[in-house]
């Protein structure tokens, strides 16, 4: 590991670290707009990209993010105007880092599109690549996982491979936005879901006003 990055695992000087992952399923849009929130507020994000997720950025939002994790860490650095090391893309195999080891993990982690294949590593404990790990560690260290599938229909398969995770004490919450705020476009969506991620990360959100609460 370089001093450089050794340092910039080290900084202590946000609110807190959460680790977001993506996968390969549908819903970039979500994830983008969680990592912009966590920017805004002060919090420092590990990023674990799946190649699929990168193929899915360009599918959905024409977003070609770099390969290497140091590029694409300046990448995300620049579009989400965050500042020096608030934002950490990492390798798949970047064994070294703080999401792979329990003494050292965010003890947040939110899979933002989740693919179901992904869920179903997590729930047999496979840890064959970062985000699998990550999310191995969290579970182990009695963490909070979000994760977020975008599929339909469920399969039982998937429906299993959810309870048992569910049992382990993981939030399982499809992407399935509600239509009681009125939305008038897809950002209206997109910002729903979000803000539902946000309150259960128990972090301040004003994308979308609670239930019973007027505008």
């Amino acid at each position: 590991m370089s001093q450089n990055n050794a340092e910039s695992y080290m900084d202590n000087s946000f609110k807190r670290r959460i680790t977001i992952a993506m996968t390969g399923a549908s819903g970039a849009p979500y994830a983008i707009e969680l990592i912009q929130q966590l920017i805004n507020q002060d919090i420092k994000v590990f990023l674990l990209l799946s190649s699929a997720a990168k193929v899915v950025l360009k599918t959905e939002m024409e977003l070609d993010i770099p390969g290497s994790p140091s590029q694409a860490t300046e990448w995300c650095t620049s579009y989400f105007s965050a500042k020096q090391h608030q934002i950490e893309v990492l390798g798949k195999e970047q064994w070294f880092s703080p999401p792979a080891s329990g003494s050292a993990a965010p003890k947040q982690m939110v899979v933002l599109p989740c693919s179901t294949g992904t869920l179903s590593a997590i729930a047999t404990g496979s840890s064959d690549n970062l985000i699998e790990r990550a999310a191995d560690v969290v579970i182990k260290e009695r963490g909070q996982l979000i994760l977020v599938p975008r599929e339909t229909p469920f399969s039982s398969i998937h429906l299993e491979n959810m309870l048992k995770l569910s049992n382990m004490g993981v939030t399982i919450m499809p992407a399935a936005p509600g239509f009681y705020h009125h939305p008038k476009s897809i950002n209206d969506l997109v910002q729903f879901m979000v803000a539902r991620v946000l309150d259960h990360l128990q972090i301040e959100q004003t994308l979308v006003p609670r239930w019973g609460y007027t505008h």
